[in-house]
């Protein structure tokens, strides 16, 4: 069996304490405004189903593009941050992000949209690796370091907090791509504050770029997630069973080349590291199961349980301040009881929570849907704070780039199947239950059976005459989607048990603290 990674004796600081803590609250920005954006976006999806139309797989795949093009780009973006300087690929980051968000608000069409947020998801990879391997040079102290860290899952969690009041208020008084003009005045102060604060650090013996192997990490997560999208429709499983076979043999491509190069993009000695790719499993998985819920959550609140947004918003933070505690209790937690045991506790709660909602949430039991969120939210800020602490501590401090950006590039794999994965499926099983009123003309029925929002949206058209029909599709509409959700809680319960499993026999080696 291959040695672990050795990590190497702690540097000393070269930076006051004052100045260290103002570093992280400088990196802390981009963090929030990712966290915020993602959940902004789901949270969006009624007023862009009005607004611009889009199609059942339009809809996934403007929420899915920006992170399915950040995961594939975290790698080589972290690589070469190790090159050219992680500070300075992070303030690249932030220019690109804001200018193209301005742009993506005012996106014409659904088509338009998905492109600027595959832009967005460019710069977007820029941004996070960058933050995660920053803290892992500036905070060499085993304890700094983990605080940091969990200020940092704080900040992602209060930032996913943030999302849902921030953006109900603007959505009850702007137009949805309000929502996107968000990241100008936050990373305006990063692009200020962050050369006088963040310290430039970079791999001194770094790797030549490689663009056959940024090639084949795109062609690996494209065809993989596209795949998974075209499986649940009855007429794209054959296409999907061809797409999911090109990804796989593309990673095995990139897999190959990695392991045949002297400088490989990604080392893959980091992955014979069992923590390491333990902690990969749980950022997964725990991403896996918060963007799917929040998904489903979004929308149920605001289309089945009539919510306003600023209302929906509301019902969402208990759950998702409770992600943020959970990040600072396991702190102390890991001191007490070991990584291995807080990990496992952070995914037996979402386990738990999806549980509720299986037995429960079909019957659209708005307390019982509440509560598991609740659970859910503390079990990932569990797990995901601890799991992000171990992959960076099992890299060199030299690799920290590359480490940063495979833990981002599973953190952002976890937000891509969470949505095409328990998206696909709640969506294929609201197009089968739904049961279509007499008297829809061939585009409304067609709209109603692609997306919740699209039969809201058709069901408010309808003439008063047809005010019977309206209500019928209403509940037709409401009771097939909640239905789907039984489909979706038994998939993301039996995963997160898996993962669960696997973390058990690869993070109880740690020694801990």
């Amino acid at each position: 069996m291959p040695a672990p990674l050795v990590q190497p004796p702690l540097q000393t600081h070269t930076q006051p304490a004052a100045r260290r803590w103002a570093a992280l609250a400088v990196l802390l920005l981009p963090v929030l405004l990712v966290s915020v954006d993602n959940t902004v976006l789901s949270f969006a999806v009624p007023a862009l189903s009005a607004a611009l139309g889009p199609t059942g797989t339009q809809l996934l795949w403007i929420i899915d593009i920006y992170p399915l093009v950040l995961a594939g780009l975290l790698v080589p973006m972290g690589s070469l941050g190790d090159r050219i300087g992680r500070r300075r690929l992070l303030l690249i980051g932030a220019t690109g992000f804001a200018a193209i968000s301005a742009a993506a608000a005012f996106a014409p069409s659904a088509a338009a949209l998905i492109g600027a947020r595959a832009l967005l998801g460019v710069f977007g990879s820029m941004l996070m690796p960058a933050t995660l391997s920053l803290i892992r040079n500036i905070f060499t102290d085993t304890a700094e370091r983990r605080t940091a860290i969990a200020i940092w899952a704080a900040a992602f969690s209060g930032g996913a907090a943030l999302g849902p009041i921030v953006g109900g208020v603007l959505l009850e008084h702007f137009w949805w791509g309000a929502v996107f003009l968000l990241a100008v005045p936050v990373l305006i102060p990063l692009l200020v504050l962050g050369p006088a604060f963040v310290p430039e650090s970079r791999d001194p013996h770094p790797g030549p770029v490689d663009p056959g192997s940024i090639l084949l990490s795109i062609g690996t997560l494209l065809p993989l997630v596209y795949g998974i999208k075209a499986m649940t429709t009855a007429d794209g499983r054959l296409a999907g069973a061809a797409s999911l076979a090109l990804g796989l043999g593309l990673g095995a491509l990139f897999v190959r080349r990695q392991l045949r190069r002297d400088h490989p993009m990604l080392d893959m000695r980091l992955l014979r590291n069992p923590v390491f790719s333990g902690a990969l499993l749980v950022n997964l998985f725990g991403v896996f199961a918060l963007v799917g819920f929040i998904y489903f959550l979004s929308q149920h609140l605001q289309l089945v349980a009539g919510k306003s947004p600023v209302e929906a918003g509301a019902l969402m933070l208990p759950g998702l301040a409770l992600t943020v505690l959970g990040g600072f209790a396991s702190v102390p937690a890991v001191r007490r009881f070991g990584p291995a045991a807080v990990v496992l506790a952070g995914l037996a709660l979402s386990a738990t929570a999806y549980t509720v909602v299986l037995v429960w949430g079909r019957e659209g039991s708005l307390a019982a849907i509440m509560a598991a969120f609740a659970v859910l939210g503390a079990g990932v800020g569990l797990a995901e704070t601890v799991s992000n602490d171990l992959a960076l501590a099992a890299a060199p401090a030299a690799k920290a780039g590359a480490a940063a950006a495979v833990s981002e590039t599973a953190y952002e794999v976890g937000a891509v199947l969470g949505t095409a994965v328990l998206g696909s499926i709640l969506n294929a099983s609201y197009a089968r239950g739904l049961h279509l009123p007499a008297g829809l003309d061939p585009g409304q029925a067609e709209a109603a059976r692609q997306t919740l929002g699209g039969a809201v949206e058709v069901a408010a058209q309808l003439p008063p005459d047809q005010a019977g029909a309206a209500r019928a599709l209403l509940a037709s509409a409401a009771h097939s989607f909640d239905s789907g959700v039984a489909i979706t809680s038994a998939v993301a319960v039996a995963l997160t048990l898996a993962a669960a499993i696997v973390a058990f026999r690869t993070l109880r080696r740690h020694p801990g603290p």
